[in-house]
């Protein structure tokens, strides 16, 4: 029986899809839901205990005049959260893992809700001053890494699979996906219209990041809720039109969700594995990324900052995710290996928004698809910086690696729908199989610190960090 010879390309997917079926069957799968789990536990529910909190700290105005505020610093990690898989990644696990898919989910959400917590107040308790104008604090994973475990080859191994993962696998997985939205127009041609949409971002994103960080932060903090909102709404106008089709949408999530026959009989292509892995992809609790803007805000307290990213974590996928879930599923259209990711979403919206869906799906992509390219570009910029040490790095190399990140987004135009997924995931996975060992090691200093921040809030004051309170003896720039 005779078949087509494979390309090149087939055959470094069908490695990449080994590889990533692994760590998401066995090795991650533990991590991130024992992880998860214990720091839910050991934190006696904080995503829920502390829920109210959180909404009210996002408000509260910077510690410092004209530095960066908790807001602020919440649309910089949403821009990176709040993007491809809230459209695209959704419609891609129900239509390839079902309807329970949505389930998995709301767990990986709930209990990485904890792993932000403990992992973005790490990174306020250890960030270190800014260098030149971008003078505000700077930390992340690959900070705390350093400082408290003393480990520097291990935080330049994690700097680096970062820069590898946002600033290209998620970055040129962000492109593909906006194209892809696009090929539901009569006029996408496959042969130029990749390059010119390529072209359209990459450019777009050169003219933000060329400004520095903190021109970056600026341009989150106008578009990440203007999209949002405007999403939302379009979203529960056609979950409203389809309302008779509502309770057999929650049959259908938690019916799928429990078919432990197809999970275990399958577990590769099973509603739990996709959501597990559009959920980590989505709100990337645990993975290390949204530690590198939570450590640029400046507050009193870094529980502050571990509560609010705690809370980005809920906005992306308990509010956006579901968002998207519940129109694909009320809409009554069925996804499958042909119809999945944004055109699944955008044929879903067709049921009540008719011909406004596919340009209304097609925009929203493009605008979740730049915040998250800039927000991408962001946490890459910051661990560049920590490679670099003390060191200021010379103009001239930070333009060249502004160029490379931009070329990397029109490269990302180009690629095939498997492979850009595959790689994404792969890359995501090894930041997490870093991080999430570490944010355990290092939890009970967070844990020590929502102690001390719940002690000063019972003696109604507005709690004030000093590190040796929880026994820190590592000389910090902050918090002596």
């Amino acid at each position: 029986m005779s078949s087509e010879p494979k390309t090149l390309s087939d055959i470094i997917n069908g490695y990449l899809t080994l590889v990533s079926d692994a760590l998401y069957t066995y090795i991650l799968v533990i991590l991130l839901i024992g992880a998860g789990l214990y720091f839910f536990i050991r934190s006696r529910a904080l995503p829920l205990r502390m829920f109210s909190e959180a909404v009210r700290v996002v408000t509260e105005p910077p510690h410092e005049k004209d530095e960066v505020s908790s807001f602020r610093a919440l649309m910089v990690s949403t821009a990176s959260r709040v993007g491809i898989g809230n459209i695209a990644g959704v419609g891609t696990a129900i239509a390839l893992g079902g309807a329970g898919a949505v389930f998995w989910m709301w767990v990986i959400a709930t209990l990485g809700g904890a792993s932000a917590f403990v992992e973005s107040t790490l990174a306020q308790i250890y960030k270190k001053r800014g260098h030149g104008k971008d003078d505000h604090s700077i930390g992340g994973p690959a900070y705390y890494i350093q400082i408290a475990l003393k480990q520097r080859w291990l935080a330049v191994v994690f700097a680096i699979a970062l820069i590898l993962t946002y600033m290209g696998g998620f970055n040129m997985l962000a492109s593909f996906n906006v194209v892809d939205a696009f090929t539901q127009y009569s006029w996408f041609h496959a042969s130029w219209t990749p390059y010119a949409l390529g072209a359209v971002l990459a450019i777009a994103m050169a003219i933000s990041i060329f400004g520095g960080t903190r021109r970056l932060t600026n341009v989150a903090g106008v578009l990440v809720p203007i999209m949002a909102v405007i999403y939302l709404i379009a979203g529960i106008i056609v979950i409203i039109f389809n309302y008779q089709n509502i309770p057999a949408m929650f049959s259908q999530i938690f019916k799928s969700a429990f078919d432990f026959q197809a999970i275990f009989g399958g577990f590769a292509g099973s509603a739990m594995m996709h959501g597990i892995k559009r959920g980590l992809y989505s709100n990337e609790a645990g993975v290390g990324s949204a530690p590198n803007a939570a450590a640029t805000a400046s507050v009193s307290h870094p529980v502050k900052q571990g509560l609010v990213q705690m809370l980005s974590v809920f906005i992306d996928t308990m509010v956006i995710c579901t968002i998207t879930a519940f129109v694909i599923l009320s809409s009554g259209v069925q996804g499958s290996e042909e119809l999945k990711g944004a055109p699944l979403v955008a044929q879903s919206m067709a049921t009540a928004l008719g011909g406004f869906a596919v340009p209304f799906t097609s925009f929203a992509l493009l605008l979740f698809g730049f915040t998250t390219i800039i927000g991408n570009f962001y946490y890459a910029e910051v661990n560049l910086r920590f490679l670099a040490g003390d060191r200021q790095i010379p103009i001239w190399a930070l333009q060249i690696f502004r160029t490379v990140a931009s070329l990397l987004v029109f490269a990302g135009a180009l690629l095939e729908f498997a492979l850009a997924w595959n790689i994404g995931d792969i890359l995501m996975g090894l930041m997490a199989f870093i991080n999430l060992p570490v944010i355990l090691i290092l939890g009970k200093k967070a844990f020590d610190a929502a102690n001390d921040y719940a002690k000063q809030r019972r003696e109604g004051k507005d709690p004030v960090f000093h590190s040796a309170d929880i026994g820190i003896a590592e000389k910090l720039d902050y918090w002596q």
